[in-house]
């Protein structure tokens, strides 16, 4: 089953299924599921289940084309959003790393998240604004001291990720915190596929980045160091993964800073995320306006 958030005129961030080209709106065919794809989560709601009884019962008036709505990210107020660093071998390497022996994990902020088809501000401040696609999980149950062989379980599904990174501020400290953390450059969505539609853990998809077109960055998810089980185990072990969580899960080769000469994302640039199964985030770059 295939999610989105939407927003509506005045703004307010909404949970739909997809059915063909069109959405849903659950909580308006089915009003006891909350509208809020977090909030429907931590009530333990089974929204694949629910998702299926609101396709049989919508009727015209209830759905609305995808095409034209304004989209919010998939899961707008996430409790925490925790990525990985240096997640592939390839992405170590290229940046004159070996591979780590324990994840490289950071937090992002809820300010920080973007919608697909929304501009992402080309810093006032710097002009190294680079791309980096990756697979996004979105935990469904709480889960604390998971083992690796039921890590799976807690995943409600998967999205795609773009934690776009302004690299010189990443690098002004030995925590990478600031330059992943400017405003509207963690571009989530457009949809959230429920984990039952596709392969465990996400592994084997392949995952693109393309700028303007041209792809950057092309490799496969088998190809993390830590995969989504133990990444789940690893975290757990820490602190509580909360539904509606989201673990952004590193980036393959082919990042703008590793390139010789070194490309950055300019103000027209369009960059696309891509992998399979999952489906394809766009976003535009446009020149910060100061306030």
């Amino acid at each position: 089953m295939k999610f989105t958030t939407y927003r509506t005129p005045d703004g307010a961030a909404r949970l739909a299924v997809l059915d063909g080209d069109s959405v849903i709106d659950l909580n308006r065919v089915l009003p006891e599921v909350p509208s809020d794809i977090r909030a429907a989560l931590l009530a333990g709601v089974d929204l694949v289940a629910a998702a299926r009884r609101a396709i049989e019962l919508a009727g015209p008036a209830d759905r609305q084309p995808l095409a034209g709505l304004a989209l919010a990210p998939v899961v707008p107020e996430p409790g925490k959003t925790v990525c990985l660093g240096l997640n592939y071998y390839d992405h170590a390497a290229e940046s004159g790393r070996d591979k780590p022996t324990y994840p490289w994990f950071f937090l992002r902020a809820t300010t920080s998240l973007l919608a697909h088809g929304e501009g992402s501000p080309l810093p006032l401040v710097s002009e190294r604004l680079d791309w980096e696609a990756e697979l996004a999980v979105v935990i469904g149950k709480r889960a604390r001291h998971v083992q690796r062989e039921a890590a799976l379980d807690y995943v409600f599904g998967y999205a795609c990720f773009n934690d776009i990174s302004v690299r010189d501020y990443q690098k002004r400290t030995p925590q990478w915190t600031i330059g992943k953390n400017f405003d509207r450059t963690g571009a989530l969505g457009p949809t959230l596929v429920s984990a039952d539609e596709l392969p465990a853990g996400g592994a084997g998809l392949r995952i693109q980045s393309r700028l303007n077109g041209q792809v950057m960055q092309d490799a496969n998810t088998a190809d993390m160091i830590w995969d989504v089980a133990e990444t789940i185990a690893l975290l757990s072990e820490c602190l509580t993964l909360e539904p509606g969580d989201v673990i952004a899960m590193g980036t393959p080769a082919g990042v703008g800073q590793s390139r010789v000469p070194p490309v950055w994302m300019k103000d027209g640039d369009t960059i696309e995320i891509e992998i399979e199964g999952v489906g394809l985030l766009v976003n535009r770059i446009e020149s910060e306006i100061r306030p």
